[in-house]
């Protein structure tokens, strides 16, 4: 938002400088992005002259010679020029040597195309007054000859960029801006003056139905007051010259007289205005309705636009001319043989605003304002406002019938809140005179007063229709706070209880797990918590996707909460490989979010990737397989204080999705156990539809944070063995369908009985697997290693080989296994 210094002078008076302006919008909580100073800059050496002849120059077809007085101090000069628009007779800038015009351009005598010139007659763009010029700056109030340049041209302007948060619509125009600053600096905030008061004079204007009979509201929730004046005999010319500046300064392009008036008034009281020519006004009546689906409108920017039944429009009896507070049709506007106009006030419901532009593509000045919240006790003031200035600038009169339907809903709101509560939140003493003071200089009056029992005073504040967004005593504690200055809390020591990261489990866990996976050689990610819809649909199901979408995304590749981090990993893969970043490992961690039976579960969770290596080494390492993805989950898992060689094991099964079927395994569940992993091959199609070649696995481990935290407990430290081991070694024949796993855990359960208590099975772990020869048909061997150690001396053979025995001759006992010769 634009607003000009200039301007806001006919509200309040400002005599401070411009930091200290820009400070006093800093404090009253309305960022200024940038200040920008509008107008001339200071010129040496450029005078008011008048050209006295103009002829063609003898060597080029399109210059001009000229002479021009430049008055009595500077003499007559000759002059080569380039533009066209200018005759003799006409007074223009003129910059003589010596001169340096905007971009450092120095002006000094030379020749042009073997013609003396002695300085430059100037356009608007030259001097810096104007963004761009077909011609000479013609100064058409015929100034005294000799007159220093920057007497003649207008003195410039002050503009504040503002970013005003959404919910203080009140500061989307120029008299809220100045109300701040009335309040900050204490002076009085100065209304415009309006002479018209919705009362026609019926000697001067009499009722023309025949340009407007009716208004007819059919939504009236989504349009609570619709009012419409007609201005008859108007003649469409260009705006004041003052006008023009003000909405040049405001970011706006002056148009003509009428729609200049609109949006001029629109930056001064925050009311959007629609005017609409009178003609095409088919069959003389305003009908405020939804619109038909399939219905179509060309609007003002020259695009057909699709309407549906949930939009609000404004037509007439044949067809929309207006999509109600964003933009009007191409036939609603005002022409230059416009003689009639219809003004339109109105309010919109915001929400249907809200929608309407968001669903159609399509923001406006008006659209903006109506979104967050136009005042409803100023749209009629607002019709007077400018129904005055269009009389002014564009002449007619104002006639009936004035049609109005609906109207303002009374207001009352009134907030009770007391002395001492302010202090208590503002954390010192503050007077009740300065709490008096700041609410009333923002019009925020004390209606009531009343004394209470146990000591001091309540009040009752009575909140204007323009402050919608102070609804309880605390926004009043911090209205209190911007008008006595953030600068002036005093010093204090503030105390409270603070919490570590390292105290928290999530942040522990993270920071191993992330520990792990980087000395791993994986590179980090983060990516997006939100994820679009057809990325959900590869990795689970459409129940599932629905309760995860979001009721209202921001946008449209953001409307799901993620499922899983792979997805995310596989994006970003895909990214790195675009930029012929040659990466393979990647890892993330974060929340996800798994849909159980129609409940959702919030987990921490760390995953990673391991791709197909792009670089080119003289030495490769090994490829990636499931079992080293599954030795990197058992880490995480281990990380988190889960020992997945403890829980059901993690084994193949039905096909999960996004994982191969057949090369990809689960464990886990979060009714139950309360984390889950997964590891294995990605599903083949999935990489190969996003555009990766080559096989990914990946692995993931997530748990609820409670679960965390109650397993995330610090691990104690085992000290290491100080005799030696007594390693045997142990092959079994078994199912071919049986999983090692399953039997490594028989044969530690059948050692750690055979030993008893006179020693410890250190590890029973699996280093071969054979299937062919020499076995029979869907047989397959197992080998395992055994450590036994003992904490207190050294084993004996005699004692580890009985021990030994016992297991094989327990082992034989198993229905379907057998000890390998």
């Amino acid at each position: 938002m634009k607003i000009s210094l200039n301007w806001l002078k006919d509200y309040v008076r400002l005599d401070a400088s411009v930091d200290e302006i820009t400070r006093a919008i800093t404090f009253l909580g309305l960022e200024v992005e940038q200040v920008i100073s509008t107008g001339a800059p200071k010129l040496e050496n450029v005078f008011v002259g008048e050209v006295l002849t103009r002829d063609k120059h003898p060597n080029a077809d399109k210059l001009t010679l000229c002479t021009v007085d430049v008055g009595l101090a500077h003499g007559v000069k000759t002059i080569v020029c380039g533009a066209q628009n200018h005759k003799v007779g006409d007074r223009v800038p003129v910059a003589l040597p010596g001169a340096v015009l905007p971009g450092n351009f120095a002006i000094k005598q030379s020749k042009i195309r073997g013609q003396l010139s002695d300085g430059m007659m100037c356009s608007a763009k030259e001097l810096g007054v104007a963004a761009d010029a077909a011609g000479l700056l013609i100064l058409t109030d015929r100034p005294a000859l000799g007159t220093p340049i920057n007497q003649v041209l207008p003195p410039g302007d002050t503009v504040f960029d503002i970013e005003v948060t959404p919910n203080r619509p009140d500061c989307l125009c120029h008299l809220g801006v100045a109300r701040e600053l009335a309040a900050w600096f204490k002076q009085e905030l100065v209304y415009p003056e309006i002479k018209f008061h919705g009362e026609i004079d019926q000697a001067s204007g009499a009722a023309r139905p025949d340009l407007l009979s009716a208004v007819r509201v059919e939504a009236p929730e989504d349009c609570p007051l619709y009012t419409a004046h007609i201005v008859s005999g108007v003649k469409i010319g260009p705006s004041p010259a003052w006008m023009q500046e003000r909405l040049s300064a405001a970011g706006l392009r002056p148009i003509n007289n009428v729609v200049d008036v609109t949006n001029y008034v629109m930056l001064e009281y925050g009311q959007p205005l629609h005017a609409f020519d009178a003609r095409q006004i088919g069959g003389g009546q305003i009908v405020v309705r939804r619109a038909v689906d399939g219905e179509k409108l060309v609007t003002l920017d020259g695009k057909e636009r699709l309407l549906s039944s949930r939009m609000l429009v404004i037509a007439d009896t044949q067809q929309p001319l207006v999509v109600a507070g964003i933009m009007g049709g191409e036939r609603s506007g005002v022409s230059a043989d416009t003689t009639d106009i219809v003004l339109e006030a109105a309010l919109f419901r915001r929400q249907s605003v809200r929608w309407t532009s968001k669903h159609l593509g399509l923001t406006s000045d008006s659209s903006y304002r109506f979104e967050r919240g136009v005042d409803p006790h100023s749209t009629l003031e607002a019709a007077c406002r400018a129904l005055d200035l269009l009389v002014t600038t564009a002449g007619g009169r104002i006639v009936g019938p004035i049609c109005k339907v609906g109207g303002d809903k009374p207001w009352q709101r009134e907030i009770a809140v007391t002395p001492a509560y302010v202090r208590a939140r503002v954390g010192f003493d503050i007077a009740d005179a300065e709490i008096k003071t700041a609410l009333e200089s923002l019009d925020l009056t004390i209606v009531r007063k009343e004394d209470l029992p146990e000591g001091g005073t309540s009040w009752t504040v009575a909140i204007p229709s323009w402050r919608d967004d102070l609804d309880r005593p605390i926004d009043l504690v911090e209205e209190v706070l911007r008008l006595y200055g953030t600068d002036r809390i005093p010093p204090a020591v503030v105390q409270s209880p603070g919490l570590l990261a390292d105290d928290d489990p999530v942040v522990r866990y993270h920071r191993r797990a992330t520990d792990y996976l980087v000395g791993h050689d994986f590179h980090e990610c983060v990516n997006y918590t939100l994820r679009p819809a057809k990325e959900l649909a590869a990795w689970v199901p459409p129940t599932a996707a629905t309760e995860l979408a979001l009721a209202n995304p921001f946008v449209e590749d953001q409307s799901h909460l993620r499922p899983t981090l792979i997805a995310g990993l596989l994006e970003s893969l895909k990214l790195n490989r675009s930029r012929g970043v040659a990466v393979a490992r990647l890892f993330e961690t974060g929340r996800i979010f798994v849909e159980r039976d129609g409940q959702n579960f919030e987990c921490v969770a760390v995953a990673f990737i391991v791709a197909e290596e792009a670089e080119r080494r003289w030495l490769k390492r090994e490829p990636a397989d499931f079992y080293g993805v599954k030795h990197h989950v058992e880490a995480l898992a281990a990380a988190a204080g889960i020992e997945l060689a403890r829980q059901p094991q993690i084994a193949g099964g039905p096909g999960h999705a996004g994982w191969q079927t057949g090369h990809s395994a689960a464990s886990g569940g979060l009714q139950h156990g309360g984390w889950l992993a997964q590891c294995g091959l990605l599903d083949l199609a999935l990489v190969k539809s996003l555009g990766l070649e080559g096989k990914i696995y990946g692995g993931i481990f997530a748990i609820l944070p409670e679960k965390l935290a109650a397993a995330g407990a610090h691990r104690r430290f085992a000290p290491f063995g100080l005799f030696p081991a007594a390693l045997r070694d142990l092959a079994l024949v078994v199912d071919a369908h049986t999983p090692a796993e399953e039997v490594r855990k028989q044969l530690a359960k059948t050692a750690r009985s055979a030993v008893g208590q006179a020693f410890a099975v250190e590890s029973v772990t699996v280093f071969d697997v054979y299937q062919g020869q020499g076995l029979p048909e869907g047989k397959k061997s197992l080998a395992f290693g055994l450590v036994f150690r003992s904490a207190e001396r050294t084993l004996t053979d005699d004692e580890v080989n009985a021990v030994f025995a016992q297991i094989q001759a327990n082992i034989e006992k198993t229905d379907g296994w057998t000890v390998r010769k």
